[in-house]
């Protein structure tokens, strides 16, 4: 029996990532684009497309929507080692934004990394451009689309022998001209990590610079900002000015107040964001959970918030433990524990929930997952932030609609960081489709049990190709790996 040449996902409730109305319809995919939307597509296939060349998946109570793109990750080498992408296919993401906080795999060399560079994985820096880094992905074939930033902190590695200080005329330079390759050969922009030690002695200007590279080629500016805690206005400030001297799209990156002391001050950064808004383009992304994780730091072990150890490379039997306990059992101050477990990563427990929620429901903002695969003991938005913010933002916290939810996670996500043909359904649109229950789409992983398949997503196509079907256990599985490495709109 031959292959079916059409899918018809018939009967389901269709949003399409405008963040309009949804409606009862179909949507019948082709090859790897969206051949047809409407309803009653069965009586009415198109001409040369027989009845029995098309696959029906009955999709009553089922909601059809765009692939989520996943506007903040780290995946860049993991869809190199791990093409399954099953952590991101299981939330029903057929695209991920790599090369995020400053930090990304090319154009840079090296036999192994250093911290912060070690998010990425100790020994993966062999890419000395975008396009070597392309041709590592097509040599790969993850199971979903890869778009990836050109991270300032590696353009700072390649460029210059010592961090703690600002580039020099020739480094900046050269860091320019690595910079421009990489956008010539189809990045999607720049994105920044002034928080990290390795790149906090860059000035505003030194990022201003390679913003306009950035701008010249229709690319977009994200930034970690220089700080999340208590000078996260004066920092809100820089980013804007920095992308706005450059005529550059900002992305504020999983935007947050840290630290007990900024408790509740989203209602200051906030309007801030507003007003700068009025003069440029400008978004933010969030993930859904009041821990964030990243490499340790003793700055960040106040003794106040809960920390948990995700790994630690001199003591790989504490991953997943709590830091005060370890300090108690060690009989030492928290931070001297934090110093003995380095170099390693942790989940620090430092926002407030109702910052969380007022970030998710603000209307410039995405969804990104901000997951790190490498960790041992990750956090759990690595495999449920996606999920989660239907069950609990959605549905039991009723923040948004539906349509308000997936333009987050499509639409939205694909103008903002440039992702051409995806992110809509219509017509001519590349066939990145997910299926899920709106009643039971759920996320099942924890701090304590991270690594946990979410619930609801039924199907996920990533160009057309089958790519995950869900299940329990055994059932759900990644099906086809048929991802690409995707070029900047424009490009």
């Amino acid at each position: 029996m031959s292959e079916p040449q059409a899918v018809l996902l018939e009967a389901g409730l269709v949003v399409d990532g405008t963040g309009g109305p949804s409606w009862p319809g179909d949507l019948l995919l082709q090859g790897d684009r969206i051949l047809a939307l409407g309803e009653g597509l069965r009586g009415r296939l198109p001409a040369g497309l027989a009845p029995a060349a098309v696959e029906i998946v009955d999709c009553r109570g089922k909601v059809i929507a765009p692939g989520f793109i996943d506007a903040h990750t780290h995946d860049d080498a993991i869809v190199l080692r791990d093409p399954l992408c099953l952590p991101k296919l299981s939330q029903g993401i057929t695209t991920v934004v790599t090369g995020n906080c400053g930090i990304s795999l090319a154009p840079y060399r090296t036999p192994r990394s250093l911290p912060p560079l070690t998010l990425l994985g100790a020994d993966s820096f062999r890419h000395a451009s975008m396009a070597a880094y392309r041709a590592a992905v097509d040599a790969a074939r993850p199971a979903l689309n890869v778009a990836a930033l050109v991270g300032h902190t590696t353009l700072r590695f390649a460029a210059m022998q010592a961090l703690d200080r600002p580039a020099s005329a020739d480094e900046l330079a050269h860091m320019a001209a690595l910079l421009d390759g990489c956008m010539a050969e189809g990045a999607h922009g720049m994105s920044s990590g002034l928080f990290y030690e390795e790149a906090f002695a860059a000035p505003a200007e030194e990022v201003t610079t390679l913003a306009r590279v950035v701008a010249r080629h229709g690319g977009v500016y994200a930034t970690h900002l220089r700080s999340e805690m208590q000078q996260i206005i004066e920092a809100l400030h820089e980013a804007g000015d920095s992308a706005f001297a450059a005529g550059v799209p900002l992305v504020i990156s999983h935007h947050k107040c840290a630290g007990p002391a900024n408790w509740g001050r989203t209602r200051e950064t906030l309007p801030l964001i507003e007003t700068l808004a009025k003069r440029q383009q400008i978004a933010m992304d969030v993930y859904p959970y009041v821990a964030g994780s990243t490499v340790l730091r003793e700055d960040l072990v106040d003794g106040v918030i809960d920390v948990l150890l995700t790994w630690s490379d001199p003591h790989p039997e504490m991953t997943g433990r709590l830091v005060a306990d370890i300090a108690r059992e060690w009989g030492v101050s928290e931070k001297e524990a934090c110093l003995r477990l380095k170099p390693g990563g942790a989940c620090y427990f430092q926002m407030q929930e109702e910052d969380v929620e007022r970030v998710i429901a603000h209307p410039l903002t995405m969804i990104g997952s901000d997951g790190l695969p490498h960790d041992r003991h990750p956090h759990p938005r690595l495999w449920g932030a996606f999920p989660r913010v239907f069950a609990r933002y959605w549905r039991e916290r009723g923040l948004f609609t539906l349509e308000q939810a997936v333009h987050k996670m499509t639409g939205m996500t694909a103008r903002n960081l440039r992702i051409a043909d995806r992110g809509l359904l219509r017509a001519g649109a590349m066939a990145d489709v997910v299926v899920f229950d709106p009643a039971t789409i759920a996320d099942t992983a924890t701090y304590d049990r991270p690594h946990g398949l979410s619930l609801g997503i039924e199907r996920v196509f990533v160009n057309g190709v089958l790519a995950y079907r869900g299940g329990t256990g055994d059932e759900a599985a990644t099906i086809a790996r048929a991802g690409r490495m995707l070029t900047r709109a424009g490009a």
